[in-house]
């Protein structure tokens, strides 16, 4: 059997409004935005990246309802270089109005990390191991 030689795993999430997406993952989390992808009025997706992750935002159309609960079972981690940038992450979330699920804590399994859940309703950790 070949095994996957896979370097970088990026991932694409259905906003309800894009552009507030957009505005939390450039101005809170601290993504570039890579390029934008016009339809015939308002913007209908964006590339977004930090490091070697890369994300695309989608404008969701609503056709499977506004309420629908988005990321059921799905996690993103975000890891991050330093316990430094674990609490000020977290801190600009928080500045940013947002909720976090848990406070910067180092965990048991030899990380240091904190959840929120962005605009949409995704489930994010940010993480960095704990040196020894």
């Amino acid at each position: 059997m070949t095994t996957l030689n896979a370097t970088t795993l990026g991932c694409s999430i259905t906003c309800k409004k894009l552009d507030a997406s957009l505005a939390f993952y450039r101005d809170v989390l601290g993504f570039t935005v890579d390029m934008t992808f016009p339809n015939e009025g308002p913007m209908a997706g964006a590339v977004i990246s930090a490091g070697d992750i890369r994300i695309v935002l989608n404008q969701d159309d609503g056709k499977l309802g506004w309420d629908r609960v988005k990321g059921q079972g799905f996690y993103l981690q975000l890891n991050v270089k330093s316990a430094a940038d674990v609490d000020a992450t977290a801190a600009r979330v928080k500045a940013a109005g947002g909720t976090l699920l848990d406070e910067p804590a180092d965990r048991p399994w030899g990380v240091r990390m904190f959840q929120f859940r962005d605009p949409d309703g995704f489930k994010m950790g940010v993480s960095t191991p704990l040196t020894k």
